[in-house]
């Protein structure tokens, strides 16, 4: 039997919170937007994780919305009037006695209202999912916010074709922006860019089809939806979950004001929240971002924006309105002298005058000629393509991409050499926001007095009983804390990947029964998650070499992601046990199908060549952080189900921030065989030990036998040399010595029966000698070795005939 004082208490701290905080608004009833500036008449969920109510967008501004109560920023997830913001004072929110609720502003215009007149809705109730709904007397729903999104889909919250998500305009903003996710027509999920000169489909990846991007149109249900685990299904066949996917955390899915569509969870004891998804690993691959005539590149920090050479930002504030040219080039006057800029590792997407297989001086008379072409793109694909621009818009900047620009300008503009630019950035991240605090209360000085002190009396109660639970807590668990260092680490990690439980990978891998292989770091091997996703987990071997591979492949996993390099899905640290848990590769590594019976066919080898050489190049100029991988071999390049490279392991590098002209290493990195010179010179170690690491694979893909072995010399039973220097002296003294390609035939593995491209095993094997050159300063890099390859990678070209004998 309860103490009736303590009853009393109870009662009276129930009463002063039910008092203060709603979870519905009664037919009839309505909240200034007075009363919800000094949070005196705001609706709340039962489990007061969403709260509803007037929300300050602007000065003297307000919107009717809902929020994360416990988020630092009261993060918003729904507005009723986004476009119609009302003012702060006179302004209400009402449920009419008619059954429909509204918002109308202080001369009592309404800025937004539901669609529920002569119905009989009874009270509008904020449930614990952050649905803001209106009910019947009999509890029925009659009207629902989550039919209406914004920007922020919740979990449960159903996504179908008559929805639609539309990101703010800028960042801190709430009003409309330019960008959308909805279902097209051919029932694929997509994201546009709809601004206010062209329409722009950016996601799925445009240049490829619905198939070749993981999508079915054949689907018309149109219907998606987002779980409390974090995963996400669609009817066309998208599926992703969260890095840390499992249940008791917060989660919304929200189309950035940068056009990105993200993932977040929030971080319960900072209040913030964390990137676990998100739609473009690339910012600048989003079209619309810089507008007319902008480019935007990828660095260090992020994408930024910039203009074109020969153009100038109307707005710096705002890259909607983009670029305008600082000369004037029309078709009235067709004799003006022009000339024409290159831009390397740059293309606008789109507004193609014509695509035609044309030689590059013909291309580029078409384009004099045309008063309609501001640039053209020229492409080495096999054939020369020719690509007309009439406008630039979607423009991007990428070390890893082969196109070039050519902009056509008057002969008098001065351009300067293209580099990558310092605009503004343009990067989405989710920091603080400070939100002011409104306008004086309309109480008066005695009600306020009264309210303080029930407001004290119910702070010292819930001090009371947070002292009790705390000092409660420290004695049942302080025995059980985690050392200092691993629990900071741990803070700083589990926001951006799932930490495992050495049980759960004990599970999964069967007591780690199957192994894949082993490095010098640990074995790997397969497992099966819970969710029924196949795995790759690395447990780490040495002890105190492991610990520090451990922290270096963890602290850059959130910032690097690439389609040719190995995704890492989590982590465990427990005790004595270090382990990483990697996507399932289904093809294993390069070498089982290189140096095997197994061999891969010619068109494989160099498609593998090209995936490789844009992981090391995206690893090497456009990561946040500058990456050397030091262990680029055959055993580190796994293949997918279509023989897509992956690179593995690069996380086991150093990590160099850049701007440092030298790196320092502890100890040598490595395979011997594939270990650049400078190793052994004792030199500074840059990312031209990868250009050499990757030359002699790639030498050895030509060949298809290990070069990296040691042999003996004949006749010389004391010295060694590599079966690499017998093969490179042998490759250069016959392409010296005999007719353009024909080199190559005594050089292509001979498994391959000449079932080869000689054009393409001709520039794989010159890039491959280039990429060994002793001097490092003579070798390309890896961007460079991308432009290579590409120009030279066509489905179309033909295989040559086997030799004849």
């Amino acid at each position: 039997m309860r103490n009736p004082i303590d009853l009393i208490l109870i009662f009276s701290l129930f009463t002063l919170a039910t008092s203060r905080n709603r979870n519905y608004l009664e037919r009839g009833s309505s909240l200034s937007v007075e009363q919800a500036e000094d949070d005196s008449a705001l609706i709340t969920s039962p489990d007061s994780s969403f709260t509803c109510g007037f929300y300050r967008v602007g000065t003297n501004a307000y919107g009717f919305g809902i929020w994360f109560t416990n988020s630092r920023d009261r993060t918003i997830v729904w507005m009723a009037n986004r476009d119609k913001p009302v003012n702060g004072q006179g302004s209400r929110i009402s449920l009419r006695g008619d059954g429909a609720m509204d918002v109308t502003d202080v001369d009592g215009s309404v800025a937004w209202e539901t669609n529920t007149s002569s119905t009989a809705a009874q009270r509008a109730e904020l449930l614990n999912s952050g649905n803001l709904v209106l009910k019947d007397p009999s509890g029925k729903i009659l009207w629902q916010s989550f039919d209406f999104p914004t920007d922020t889909l919740l979990p449960y919250q159903t996504f179908t074709k008559s929805k639609k998500l539309i990101s703010s305009l800028r960042n801190g903003t709430y009003a409309p922006g330019y960008f959308s996710l909805y279902f097209d027509s051919d029932n694929v999920l997509r994201l546009v860019y709809d601004g206010p000169d062209i329409s722009s489909l950016y996601w799925p990846n445009p240049d490829f089809d619905i198939y070749a991007n993981g999508r079915t149109n054949y689907n018309s249900s149109r219907f998606a939806f987002l779980d409390d685990m974090g995963r996400f299904f669609s009817s066309d066949q998208l599926q992703f979950n969260a890095t840390d996917m499992g249940f008791g955390i917060k989660r919304r899915l929200t189309l950035d004001y940068d056009g990105n569509l993200r993932l977040y969870s929030l971080d319960h004891s900072t209040g913030s929240w964390v990137v676990s998804w998100m739609a473009l690993g690339q910012q600048c691959l989003v079209h619309g971002l810089c507008g007319k005539n902008g480019i935007c590149a990828h660095g260090r920090q992020g994408a930024k924006c910039t203009c074109t050479p020969g153009y100038e930002v109307i707005d710096p504030s705002d890259w909607n309105q983009g670029c305008k040219p600082k000369f004037n080039l029309s078709c009235s006057n067709p004799d003006q002298p022009v000339k024409f800029v290159e831009l390397l590792y740059s293309d606008y997407y789109g507004f193609d005058l014509n695509t035609t297989k044309i030689s590059f001086d013909d291309c580029k008379e078409i384009c004099l000629k045309d008063c309609r072409c501001e640039a053209f793109n020229y492409r080495l694909l096999g054939e020369g393509v020719c690509f007309l621009k009439s406008a630039l818009f979607n423009g991007f900047h990428t070390l890893s991409s082969p196109s070039r620009i050519y902009l056509k300008m008057p002969v008098n503009v001065e351009t300067s050499e293209y580099t990558v630019p310092n605009g503004s950035n343009i990067v989405c991240k989710s920091g603080y926001i400070e939100v002011l605090l409104g306008t004086a209360s309309m109480y008066n000085i005695v009600l306020k007095r009264v309210r303080w002190a029930y407001l004290y009396s119910f702070a010292s109660a819930i001090g009371a009983i947070e002292i009790l639970f705390f000092v409660t807590g420290w004695l049942l668990f302080r025995k059980h804390e985690l050392p200092g260092t691993v629990e900071d680490g741990y803070r700083m990690l589990s926001s951006q990947f799932r930490r495992f439980s050495y049980g759960e990978l004990k599970k999964a891998t069967k007591k780690f029964k199957q192994e894949l292989g082993r490095g010098g770091s640990g074995a790997v091997y397969k497992g099966v998650l819970e969710d029924e996703r196949e795995v790759a987990v690395k447990r780490l071997g040495d002890a105190s070499q492991g610990e520090q591979e451990f922290w270096a492949e963890v602290s850059m996993i959130g910032k690097i992601n690439h389609m040719n390099l190995v995704r890492m899905w989590g982590f465990c640290l427990e005790g004595r046990h270090r382990l990483l848990v990697y996507e399932y590769v289904e093809n294993s590594s390069l070498d089982k199908h290189l140096f095997s019976s197994s061999f891969l066919g010619w068109k494989e080898r160099f498609k593998v060549a090209i995936g490789t050489a844009k992981a090391l190049a995206y690893l090497h100029d456009e990561c946040l952080e500058w990456v050397i991988h030091c262990d680029v071999k055959p055993e580190n390049i796994l293949l997918d189900t279509e023989f897509e490279a992956k690179v593995a392991d690069f996380g086991l590098s150093k990590l160099n921030q850049r701007g440092k002209p030298d790196s320092e290493f502890s100890c040598i990195r490595g395979t011997k065989g594939y270990m650049a010179p400078e190793w052994a010179l004792n030199l500074p170690i840059t990312a031209k030990v990868d250009v050499y690491s990757y030359g002699v694979m790639i030498l050895e893909m030509v060949r298809g036998v290990r070069l990296s072995n040691w042999v003996l010399v004949e006749g010389e039973s004391e010295e060694q040399e590599t079966e690499l220097t017998r093969f490179v002296r042998t490759a250069k003294g016959k392409s010296q010595g005999e007719g353009e390609e024909s080199w190559v035939e005594d050089m292509v593995d001979p498994r391959l029966a000449g079932q080869f491209s000689r054009k393409q095993a001709a520039t794989l094997a010159r890039t491959g000698l280039s990429c060994i050159e002793e001097d490092r300063n003579k070798r390309p890099t890896m961007a460079s070795v991308v432009q290579v390859l590409t120009e030279c990678d066509d489905e179309s070209v033909k295989i040559s005939d086997p030799v004849r004998q």
